[in-house]
């Protein structure tokens, strides 16, 4: 049966469908949170198995949701964009998480590659492999397991005196001999889906947690005369899940250390103490980056060549151009930072924040939703909120842009070559014309005219600074 080449181009012919298990809580996580929804590299468990199912194109995704279900359905729908999600609506075991998607699966004549949502290493070329197996060996189950040293709370894999496939005996169901078996389920499984659900119809919850055990179906196929292969994987860490808070912080400095080494093997990046710096997998930097130990960059960052960062800056979800130095302690969320500036220390930026090319921010500045002009510089104690300045444009220390009224918040846009004094008061909505210059203390509540002095409480124009050539020309 193995070798008839009309089986394999039957199996080979049989669309694929990738069915994921993420109903679960994950009690031995101690947390609220579903298991798959925790975090790893700043995303969730679930993102990272969708993914490598999507890139093994087939022809539908499916995943089995239960606990916090909308919650996980967004995250599969961030990772991924669609997917078809069926329900489980008491957690009853794996058998019975499978048995959710029969409406979907029973009656075609799909290809079911069983995954866990809890696995985030495993990778697209392993599961290529174990599925083109699983089709030319022509058998209506595939097992994929590994070798644990301690294997203890894991599914044993039982053999028989010929290496063959008998049964998987978990943990709590397991004799004394049993549990010293060191080869293990992965929990995941090529099936022939009319021969899969047909199976679980007969599964009986006649075990020590009376659930539903995806696990007996192998059992079952075989004494029905299918065949069952076990395929023996040599990484056992890209085929484990996570159940506990340990093993997802043993994960994530895997995951970290992975990354890093990439970013100085093939990017060109200097970190100074690589283990302790903190990159997302998402993340994307230049050559001849240079990142000082507590580093975090975070999301989909982009650096570009040249930049330097310093120790306590925290980047998220953003975008930096070539040559750019942010100094210690910065917070950099969700913002655009063009090429050639400098930012910090101590400084926030929030926001959709923008800093054009060769401006500057500095000490204990924070930006939110504005705008801040090319060759401009806002260098200490400034809040620049809903705010858009110009270019070539001085801030002074301790301004302030009043955005809120208490109800709405409103704009203050300040034109170019404008002198912002310091500790100026802009209420906004408000606008500075371009070449104005606010005295020191100003609160301004009214537009200021180009090329003017104001000053006061609140602030009146005090002279006229220049006459522009255009205006005369008007």
């Amino acid at each position: 049966m193995e070798n008839d080449p009309l089986l394999q181009t039957r199996q080979s012919d049989h669309p694929l469908a990738v069915l994921i298990l993420a109903a679960g809580l994950g009690t031995r996580m101690k947390s609220a949170r579903a298991k798959v929804l925790h975090q790893l590299g700043g995303l969730p468990l679930i993102n990272y198995v969708c993914r490598t199912a999507q890139s093994l194109q087939p022809q539908k995704i499916l995943v089995v949701v239960g606990h916090q279900a909308d919650e996980v359905e967004s995250a599969v729908q961030l990772a991924i964009g669609t997917a078809e999600f069926v329900t489980q609506t008491e957690q009853r075991g794996t058998g019975d998480a499978v048995m959710a998607a029969r409406a979907h699966l029973a009656n075609s004549d799909a290809l079911v590659l069983v995954l866990s949502g809890d696995v985030p290493l495993i990778r697209a070329e392993t599961l290529d492999t174990f599925i083109t197996q699983h089709r030319q060996s022509g058998v209506a189950c595939s097992i994929l397991s590994v070798r644990l040293e301690n294997p203890t709370g894991y599914g044993r894999i039982v053999r028989d005196d010929s290496e063959l496939f008998v049964r998987i005996v978990e943990q709590k169901d397991a004799s004394d001999d049993e549990r010293k078996l060191k080869e293990i389920n992965s929990g995941i499984y090529c099936f022939a889906a009319r021969q899969l659900f047909a199976a679980l119809e007969r599964v009986n919850p006649a075990n020590k947690q009376g659930e539903y055990y995806l696990t007996d179906v192998p059992e079952i196929l075989q004494r029905d005369g299918d065949k069952v292969v076990v395929y023996l994987h040599g990484d056992s860490r890209e085929v484990s899940g996570i159940n506990t808070r340990a093993e997802l912080a043993e994960f994530e400095n895997l995951l970290r250390r992975k990354t890093i080494r990439k970013l100085m093997l093939e990017a060109g990046v200097t970190f100074i103490d690589p283990s302790h710096a903190y990159i997302s997998a998402l993340a994307r930097l230049g050559r001849d980056c240079v990142i000082y130990p507590g580093v975090s960059i975070e999301g989909a960052t982009t650096l570009g060549e040249g930049c330097e960062i310093r120790s306590g800056t925290r980047i998220t979800n953003s975008r930096v151009g070539n040559g750019v130095l942010i100094k210690d302690h910065c917070v950099i969320v969700d913002s655009e930072i063009e090429s050639d500036c400098s930012v910090g220390p101590f400084a926030h930026l929030r926001m959709n924040a923008f800093m054009a090319e060769s401006s500057v921010v500095g000490n204990f500045v924070e930006m939110k939703k504005s705008r801040l002009g090319r060759g401009s510089k806002s260098m200490h104690l400034t809040y620049l909120g809903d705010a858009t300045i110009g270019e070539r444009t001085n801030i002074g220390a301790g301004t302030v842009t009043c955005n809120y009224d208490g109800k709405d918040k409103h704009p203050t846009i300040v034109e170019d070559d404008v002198r912002i004094g310091s500790d100026t008061m802009l209420v906004a909505p408000v606008t500075v014309g371009r070449g104005a210059v606010t005295a020191a203390g100003s609160v301004v509540t009214q537009d200021v005219p180009p090329d003017t002095l104001v000053a006061g409480v609140p602030a009146v124009v005090k002279k006229r600074l220049r006459e522009r050539k255009d205006e005369k020309q008007g």
